[in-house]
């Protein structure tokens, strides 16, 4: 019997997990069908899109109110959807804001199912009974969400996180210097501005100038940017080749030279000696790699005045929330001045007592993220979770 399933992930990291949580689905039962909001990695994983997510990603309230009817649309779209094909189970995909108001609409008309789930634990708690009501089965990718959920009366089950499975680099450290150009025995500083265009024409100017900085203390730094490959070239370069975009007062700023290499996150960072990276998943997939790093955001002013009085956790970055302590620095919105970022990566890169210490750190923050084969066991647990009669090999009548 053919078991069908509407997933909804919004941006380009829900839709990594997703295509890796489809891949394991179809190769658990290969009669399973999705139909999904998502992107590329969806589309490769065998999903059928009948919604992209480009231009769905949001950075604030604002930006929120400036799509309010593309996420009206999207949401109608949806709703239409699951009428028509009446699916086994709905899997929500991280993108909390839309998709926990969606989880509402959907109002008990199908089981619901949410992979990684919404930072209810760092702001907005009240969002808990929203999830208790409309949610049937939790699926999380940190051992302290698990915890979390507990306190509430809510069981999650904790599958580990996927980036595991994933973060390596496709060729040697060598190898890369060669086909990126980059001379040997010269010290690489990545560039990571995050995945959305709000964040990039916030962030990549900050760390350009921090980057002239850097480069003044050490003039052979060779800087690369990592972009997805779903953003046009144009966004960078324009801030790039326009010093007066990034805050520069000199003419010598023309002087930076960077490579913007495309599709390649994992490569970047395996050839960095340090990362400047957008607070984000990024974060994490750098710690993984066992970089030292600082981590930078900034968003327009009257989002930030909003949203922070909302957060409850100590840190912004996630490898500081899953280590519980401060592994890298943050510079976040008004501490996000080129001047102390740069003072800061130059008193960390040359401190190699540092170096090693939080060396061990990131392999104890690995160890925090569980074991590899995460999306195998999430696909796993959304088997066990479809309703008895779309598992023929089990009794019908037994209540999950």
């Amino acid at each position: 019997m053919e078991k069908k399933i509407v997933l909804v992930c919004g941006e380009p990291s829900g839709d990594l997990q997703a295509g890796l949580l489809v891949s394991k689905l179809k190769e658990l039962d290969k009669s399973v069908r999705v139909f999904a909001v998502g992107g590329e990695n969806l589309r490769q994983a065998g999903a059928d899109i009948f919604q992209d997510i480009k231009g769905l990603s949001v950075l604030g309230l604002f930006d929120v109110l400036k799509k309010i009817g593309v996420f009206n649309k999207l949401m109608n779209t949806i709703l239409d959807k699951i009428d028509q094909v009446k699916p086994d189970a709905v899997i929500l995909v991280d993108f909390s804001g839309f998709n926990l108001r969606l989880a509402k609409a959907i109002n008990r008309r199908s089981r619901i199912i949410y992979y990684i789930s919404p930072q209810v634990w760092a702001s907005r708690q009240g969002r808990v009974e929203t999830i208790r009501e409309f949610i049937d089965k939790l699926i999380v990718i940190f051992k302290f969400e698990q915890d979390f959920y507990r306190k509430f009366g809510i069981e999650a089950e904790f599958v580990g996180h996927p980036l595991l499975d994933i973060v390596k680099p496709s060729t040697s450290k060598e190898e890369t210097r060669k086909e990126f150009g980059l001379k040997e025995g010269a010290p690489v500083f990545a560039l990571l501005p995050g995945s959305r265009v709000g964040e990039i024409k916030m962030i990549l100017p900050i760390m350009l100038e921090s980057a002239r900085l850097i480069q003044e203390k050490i003039p052979a730094a060779q800087f690369i940017i990592s972009k997805p490959s779903s953003l046009d070239n144009s966004l960078y370069t324009k801030i790039i080749n326009n010093p007066s975009l990034r805050g520069a007062k000199r003419r010598s700023n023309l002087n930076l030279k960077v490579k913007l290499i495309e599709s390649r996150q994992y490569d970047c960072l395996n050839v960095a000696d340090f990362v400047l990276v957008c607070s984000g998943t990024a974060t994490l997939e750098t710690a993984i790699m066992r970089k030292p790093n600082v981590i930078i955001y900034k968003m327009g002013l009257l989002n930030y005045l909003l949203y922070r009085p909302l957060i409850k956790v100590p840190f912004i970055g996630m490898e500081n929330i899953v280590a519980g302590k401060m592994l890298a620095p943050e510079f976040i919105q008004f501490q996000a001045k080129p001047r102390l970022i740069a003072n800061k990566v130059l008193e960390i890169f040359n401190d190699k007592k540092l170096l090693e210490g939080l060396n061990e750190d990131f392999d104890s923050l690995r160890l925090k993220l569980g074991s590899p084969g995460a999306p195998l066991r999430a696909a796993q647990s959304v088997m066990k979770a479809l309703p008895a009669s779309s598992r023929p090999d089990e009794n019908p009548h037994r209540c999950l």
